[in-house]
């Protein structure tokens, strides 16, 4: 678990630990302490905080489906459930890194 203090927003925890490693969703909800499901709405948040400072970027490894590789979803910070190509379910989640 990520420790940016006792008083830290769940979006400075997520900021922090993305500072420091990358993290899917999954890992982030472990290492900030959140339910899975509502990361990907901090993570959103915390982009465009990032996209704002000039010294900072917020970049994305998109999903992918272990099936076929399919890599061009529509939007890259949220978890299919499907592949559009050959309709797996076995996707990898987004990965994120702030650098």
């Amino acid at each position: 678990m990520v420790d940016s203090g006792d008083d830290a927003t769940t979006r400075q925890r997520i900021t922090d630990a993305l500072r420091s490693a990358p993290h899917d969703a999954s890992g982030l909800s472990t290492a900030v302490g959140v339910p899975r499901s509502t990361v990907y709405r901090h993570v959103e948040h915390v982009a465009q905080s990032i996209e704002r400072a000039d010294d900072e970027q917020f970049l994305v490894a998109p999903p992918e489906c272990r099936e076929c590789g399919f890599d061009r979803f529509d939007d890259p910070l949220n978890n299919p459930s499907r592949c559009p190509e050959c309709r797996s379910e076995r996707i990898a989640e987004p990965t994120f890194l702030i650098e």
